[in-house]
């Protein structure tokens, strides 16, 4: 297999996307939230992988989150979707997605990216549960993760977490 591009969305590009996200979780509710993440103005960044056989195979978003204690506010992330067409999957797309994303995020100056996802997964990039464990946000448990890009941000204070509207429909 050729080796996997990874580029920055352009608009041409979200047919494909919308058709890859919605192979990869089987339905409409993420397509959705991509959708939705524009259209809101949340959507910070958003990734593609492309080969040069197949054409976009993969793509991953990240939007902007509300994370503030009573007296901080830092520039918080949340990488949702990741998708990666089933035929192209365990072949280090969605990693190379993950890793570009991360890269761009700290050359913008994102103190902290939070996930809901597999932890054998994201564990490979840094992220986990105990900083997380700091968040007051919808989601808990073992795979509602986060990464701080700048080490040490979240202290010991607590930070409330506010997502984009668009979540809110996936409940």
């Amino acid at each position: 297999m050729d080796v996997p591009l990874v580029r920055a969305r352009r608009g041409g590009d979200d047919e494909r996307i919308a058709f890859i996200v919605r192979r990869a979780f089987g339905g409409e509710a993420e397509v959705n939230l991509v959708a939705d993440l524009r259209t809101e103005g949340a959507s910070v960044c958003e990734f593609v992988a492309e080969r040069e056989a197949s054409g976009l195979v993969g793509h991953i978003a990240f939007s902007r989150l509300d994370a503030r204690s009573p007296d901080k506010r830092i520039e918080a992330v949340a990488l949702a979707p990741l998708a990666v067409l089933p035929t192209h999957q365990r072949h280090g797309i969605g990693s190379g997605l993950v890793e570009s994303g991360l890269a761009h995020l700290r050359e913008l100056k994102v103190e902290i990216v939070i996930v809901l996802g597999d932890p054998a997964f994201y564990s490979r990039f840094g992220f986990s549960a105990l900083p997380a464990r700091l968040l007051h946000a919808p989601y808990s448990g073992e795979g509602f993760q986060a990464l701080e890009l700048r080490p040490g941000i979240l202290g010991k204070r607590m930070w409330h977490v506010g997502y984009p509207a668009a979540f809110a429909k996936l409940a």
